[in-house]
């Protein structure tokens, strides 16, 4: 499911762009680097991608939420909501950045249950969070209404599913700034890397200075002879990841072509084995195919199923400890539903690069151990 796989002449060409001309850093030495700005032009090559009015490069997903949680200049200590099932990072910007997180169960689309966020937003509710799981959404659109109704901004991290859409809009184009990020297993990637879009120019303008210090990137003026801003911290994307995001851009359509194609192969191969539930995909047309997923229906027959799997060449994806365990840890909670819904999950990882062995290999162990154990 990486941009890695498609590593070519094209990522070369753009990263020599930038070590002829010797600058690194994104901001000045306009001289050197002879007009040549990778990081804007990524991110202006981005938001027409996305079909947003700004787009602010930063150093990873983790900061693109860090800086989206500080751009709102909320009241710290106040709580926002996310779901239990996510990676880390949003449990740790919520709370690095001096709030409260409080945490919802999933549905069986792997996202927001949104039963379960009406109940637990309070009078000190400060903002929502959902999260675009593993390449598609839940019910964002209804997220979006009950967040406008309390009067909630939306931070949407959608760092697991750049390019994705729900129902012909891009993911991370819902909320009031959207996030993404381009690691090294990501659907696109700049080695580390992320993203911060949004329509909202002040949001954007609070963004940008935070994520450099305060600097308000004034176009008339020396960088030493701006004035700090605000409050900020360095989460800058430099220029060899704004060349290599440039190249990986254009790729994306062809990768999510690619990865839905995959999918469906293995997907045709086992619909008819019994006793196995797919996850639900509010919006199938939409998704990028990052995995495969689908429930049996118990924990141990789970268990048996994954081991089984593992032993006969297959590994399925682990996704437990850093996606939930650790985030209930951190913030607390009993999610039951939760619980019971990952305890019975078996998730395989598409690559966007499959040989027909490969892809019949995956069918033909998952057909044998079904025979065997549900």
């Amino acid at each position: 499911m990486a941009g890695r796989e498609l590593f070519d002449e094209e990522e070369i060409r753009e990263v020599i762009d930038v070590l002829k001309r010797k600058v690194l850093f994104r901001y000045g030495f306009d001289k050197e680097r002879e007009g040549i700005y990778k990081v804007k032009e990524f991110e202006d090559k981005f938001k027409e991608f996305i079909g947003s009015k700004y787009a602010l490069g930063v150093s990873s997903g983790s900061a693109a939420l860090k800086v989206a949680i500080e751009s709102l200049n909320l009241t710290k200590g106040k709580e926002i909501i996310t779901q239990c099932f996510t990676f880390v990072a949003t449990i740790e910007a919520i709370e690095e950045s001096g709030f409260k997180p409080v945490l919802c169960e999933i549905d069986d689309s792997l996202n927001m249950d949104i039963s379960d966020l009406e109940k637990k937003i309070t009078k000190d509710t400060c903002a929502i969070i959902p999260v675009n799981m593993m390449g598609c959404s839940g019910k964002i659109d209804k997220i979006i209404e009950i967040a406008k109704s309390k009067n909630l901004p939306v931070i949407e991290d959608n760092c697991q599913s750049t390019g994705a859409s729900y129902f012909g809009k891009k993911l991370g184009t819902f909320g009031d700034i959207g996030c993404f990020s381009f690691d090294y297993v990501k659907v696109m990637t700049t080695g580390e890397g992320g993203m911060i879009v949004t329509d909202n120019e002040e949001i954007y303008k609070q963004a940008d200075y935070y994520h450099d210090h305060g600097h308000p990137h004034l176009k008339d003026k020396n960088r030493g002879e701006e004035k700090r801003m605000r409050k900020g911290f360095n989460f800058r994307m430099n220029e060899l990841q704004g060349a290599l995001g440039i190249a990986q851009l254009k790729k994306l359509p062809e990768i999510i072509r690619k990865q839905k194609e995959n999918k469906k192969k293995i997907k045709e191969g086992i619909k008819d084995i019994k006793g196995i539930v797919f996850r639900n995909i509010p919006d199938p047309e939409g998704e990028i195919a990052t995995f495969l997923t689908f429930y049996l229906p118990t924990k141990e027959k789970t268990e048996k199923f994954k081991e089984k799997m593992k032993n006969l060449g297959v590994n399925p994806a682990i996704l437990n400890y850093w996606h939930f365990i650790a985030n209930v840890e951190i913030a607390g909670g009993n999610f039951p539903k939760t619980k019971d819904i990952l305890e019975r999950m078996v998730s395989i990882e598409i690559k966007t690069i499959m040989e027909e062995k490969e892809i019949s290999k995956i069918i033909d162990v998952i057909k044998k151990v079904a025979k065997e154990i549900i």
